[in-house]
């Protein structure tokens, strides 16, 4: 897919599931906002029909009055003459039960000119009820005097949540899944075009160097068919040798990607045999030194006096060493100077390979050891490879119980670490 493409994708895509979130809390907002609404109209019904029904109260209580002898002498001069606490209490409390307000709640009838609480069940929120929204004029009931009903509700946030925290809830469970989801798709999705850009970048190396000494084969068969070299005998030897080498720089490279494949199938099978360490690490550097000799530059070997033994398959292990001196000698833009440092304990042998190549940046080195990932080289363009060199010295160093750790630093050089046990895990005591 092609880059700005896939990035107007991820965009979109997140925009979308912003404009999901955004939405999403827009319409919690709204509901809470129709549940407090809700709310308030049912506090303000249930008092007008606490008052109505006392309004009803005093209207037969006033027929009866009149009816009787007397009629003048029961007249209503207090509030409490109009209103019973116990009875306006009882209704209070059928009423908000009718309404499915809760029993969560301080009232108080007061004189709202002198601020007179004339009766109530007002304890802890005297003042809000002064100035509470739920507020009722009695004057039906008892004229003189400016007199209101009024009722406050503490817990009027925590019950209107409690109602929507269902639906709250599932609602945060559902946005969670989608945003959970929509990172996965991304982070899967971009972790595979990454390996797919490295099984690009692997093909096109492999094509590239299996494309060169198949060429330089083709041109040696050509030239020994030719009569005039097969007169010359050093000709023919030469390109002899030319040919076996190229078919063996052939085999060797089909035989890495072959190990590599074994190794992601766990189907390699150690063989491991006492050695020496010292011996095979000597080994290789003389056949490195060579290369490092052509352009001025000197492998050291810094080992204790002893002799350093170790129980491991050989052969791999000489080509996880291999690897990392190639490394240390293809990315260098100076003269190479490099030093490997051998040393063990009662339990661990440990391998410094140290170089002062171009090293590498923090952002590389936690992908290093990842199958076909190559570092980017800046100026050195003629570094070849399929980018499975480290992902092999990682995983032979894992079958022998072992680990790599590297420290790095851009322009300034690298350092791997190789920890192994004396007697590998896989290997037989």
């Amino acid at each position: 897919m092609n880059i700005r493409l896939f990035n107007t994708i991820i965009i979109l895509a997140f925009v979308a599931l912003l404009g999901v979130v955004v939405m999403q809390v827009y319409w919690m907002r709204n509901a809470i906002e129709l549940k407090e609404e809700q709310f308030d109209n049912s506090v303000r019904i249930a008092m007008k029909s606490v008052l109505n029904r006392l309004l009803e109260d005093q209207t037969d209580s006033a027929i009866k009055q009149l009816n009787s002898i007397h009629p003048c002498l029961n007249e209503k001069t207090e509030v409490s003459d109009v209103i019973s606490p116990k009875v306006l209490d009882s209704l209070i409390k059928a009423e908000m039960q009718c309404m499915r307000v809760g029993d969560a709640y301080e009232y108080m009838i007061y004189n709202r000119g002198n601020q007179r609480l004339v009766m109530g069940n007002a304890r802890l929120y005297v003042d809000e009820l002064y100035i509470s929204e739920h507020q009722q004029s009695i004057e039906a009931l008892f004229s003189p005097g400016d007199y209101y009903f009024s009722m406050y509700f503490p817990r009027k946030s925590q019950q209107l949540f409690f109602q929507l925290s269902v639906w709250m809830l599932l609602s945060a469970l559902f946005l969670l899944a989608v945003i959970i989801g929509f990172w996965y798709t991304v982070n899967t999705a971009i972790k595979q075009k990454k390996i797919s850009e490295m099984k690009n970048d692997f093909i096109n190396n492999l094509t590239h160097e299996f494309k060169t000494p198949m060429a330089t084969i083709n041109l040696a068969s050509e030239m020994l068919s030719k009569p005039m070299v097969l007169q010359n005998l050093d000709k023919v030897q030469s390109y002899a040798r030319v040919i076996h080498h190229e078919n063996e720089r052939l085999q060797h490279q089909v035989e890495q990607i072959l190990q590599i494949a074994l190794l992601d199938r766990n189907e390699i099978q150690l063989q491991p045999n006492h050695f020496n360490m010292g011996e095979l690490l000597a080994d290789l550097i003389e056949g490195f030194n060579i290369r490092a000799e052509d352009v001025g530059g000197k492998i050291t070997l810094k080992s204790p006096g002893n002799e350093v033994y170790i129980k491991g398959d050989r052969l791999h292990l000489a080509q996880l060493f291999s690897n990392l001196i190639d490394n240390a000698l293809k990315y260098n833009d100076k003269i190479p100077q490099i030093q490997i440092e051998l040393s063990r304990d009662e339990e661990n042998v440990r391998v410094a390979v140290i170089d002062n190549g171009i090293g590498i940046s923090a952002t590389d080195i936690d992908l290093i050891f990842k199958n076909f990932y190559r570092v980017h080289t800046g100026n050195i363009h003629d570094v070849k490879g399929f980018g499975i060199g480290l992902y092999y010295v990682e995983k032979v160093a894992k079958l022998h119980g072992g680990k790599v750790q590297v420290e790095s630093e851009l322009h300034k050089g690298s350092t791997f670490v190789v920890q192994l046990p004396v007697v590998g895990k896989n290997a037989k005591q």
